[in-house]
């Protein structure tokens, strides 16, 4: 985690204070259902809380122990003892490590997934919002960088938001497959603890019971946790691409806010860049990074091994943390984002017409011409304007063979901007609904 694209409520879950709160819950929860299956003493399990329940782990003092151990449990585990006394020897009863770090990566990556859902809200408002306002505002599209036929700002943003819905929707269910708990011990057969202790620990922790774990909870679930994550990263990256497109200045359809004082680069006072955006795309490269070592967890010896543990002691915090701050970032820019419509009138107009090539072709097949000889003249008054050589209205009322088929009346009336704007209100309400 990189403090400079950290947010504190995000890293917060990653503390290691917090996962020792999580870890310490875990077992306290399991001491309980094993105190009412007559396991352990009830004493035992009241104690166990009361002691450690309100305590701040000494990090430190764990990592010492860990030092000689070398096994990250047992190092807590001998911590707790020094807190809680004799009663920790019922702490672990029947458990394997995986109990506690499975159960307790899920809790944090179902936090996680919950902090990201409302960012991704936080990126929907902005959309809409600004969608709305710019619902009406004509721009060009493009298509392989080259001007093709009017679309309106109002529609990118729409398309924008339906695209970062459906994240939404993906990562709700990728929280809801995540959130599964494992207590079965030992390559998962509950051979020493019974299942009910599973239970209790899962609806204690908010989670579900894992089906069937092998010692540890199935690693597919993970790779599906961070497919998602950077599919997410591809939408933002997406959004910041034609952010920065529009800022070029050959465009200058858009820009991001620039702040008073704010400085674009030490040796030319005049430049405004696209730093936020270019930061998003490399912030969004970093977290799908991390999408193939998740699916290449998946794949682990028999019940279980740790291949897959280095890699998600780095990749559960880096990839939700890095996110976070992303999604943030993007509504940010989103909100304070600055649109030139004058501008982008300007580009559209920059052809001379020919963004409406499409409608004289159609126009004259209508008129009787067969497909091929419209595609000709259409094109063949096109190319001139294409060189800067006139204009393709008054070419194509010069041009006797389209006379043929359209007068003059019929040749302006395909240069009717709004033509290409008369389903807007429609792709909007698909969109957005009834709002």
């Amino acid at each position: 985690m990189i403090p400079r694209y950290s947010r504190p409520e995000m890293t917060a879950i990653w503390d290691p204070q917090t996962r020792f709160k999580i870890w310490f819950e875990i077992e306290a929860h399991a001491a309980d259902a094993l105190a009412d299956l007559g396991v352990i003493p009830k004493d035992a399990a009241k104690t166990i809380w009361a002691k450690a329940k309100n305590v701040t782990f000494n990090v430190e003092r764990i990592d010492e122990i860990e030092r000689e151990t070398k096994h990250d449990v047992i190092a807590f585990l001998t911590h707790l003892a020094e807190i809680v006394g004799p009663e920790a020897r019922f702490v672990h009863q029947g458990m394997t490590s995986s109990d506690v770090l499975d159960t307790c990566l899920n809790v944090q990556l179902s936090r996680a997934a919950d902090l990201l859902i409302a960012d991704i809200d936080k990126v929907l408002a902005a959309l809409k919002m600004r969608a709305f306002e710019h619902k009406m505002t004509p721009t060009i599209g493009r298509s392989h960088g080259i001007h093709a036929e009017p679309v309106t700002f109002g529609l990118k943003l729409a398309y924008a938001y339906a695209e970062f819905t459906r994240a939404r929707e993906r990562l709700v269910y990728a929280r809801k497959d995540i959130a599964t708990c494992a207590i079965s011990g030992a390559v998962g057969t509950f051979a020493q603890i019974d299942p009910r202790v599973e239970a209790h620990v899962a609806t204690a922790m908010g989670l579900a019971v894992e089906p069937i774990s092998t010692q540890i909870i199935p690693r597919d679930r993970h790779a599906m946790y961070f497919a998602t994550l950077g599919v997410i990263a591809s939408s933002v990256e997406r959004l910041a691409t034609e952010i920065r497109h529009m800022q070029r200045t050959e465009v200058l359809e858009a820009e991001e806010f620039f702040s008073e004082g704010q400085k674009g680069s030490s040796a030319m006072p005049h430049k405004r860049n696209p730093v936020l955006t270019e930061n998003l795309t490399g912030l969004s490269r970093m977290v799908r990074a991390y999408v193939t070592p998740a699916l290449e967890n998946v794949v682990l010896w028999h019940e279980r091994d740790i291949s897959h543990s280095s890699a998600e002691r780095m990749m559960g915090p880096d990839a939700t943390v890095t996110l976070d701050f992303a999604l943030n970032r993007l509504a940010s820019v989103i909100e304070k984002l600055l649109v030139y419509p004058a501008n982008m009138q300007k580009n559209l107009d920059r052809l001379g017409g020919l963004v409406h090539s499409q409608r004289l072709l159609i126009a004259l097949t209508q008129k009787g011409a067969s497909r091929e000889d419209a595609y000709k003249l259409v094109q063949r008054n096109a190319m001139p304007v294409w060189r800067g050589e006139g204009d393709f209205l008054t070419l194509l009322k010069q041009d006797a063979d389209v006379k043929k088929y359209l007068g003059d009346k019929e040749i302006e009336e395909q240069f009717d901007l709004g033509y290409h704007l008369k389903h807007v209100d429609t792709i909007f309400k698909r969109v957005f609904g009834s709002a």
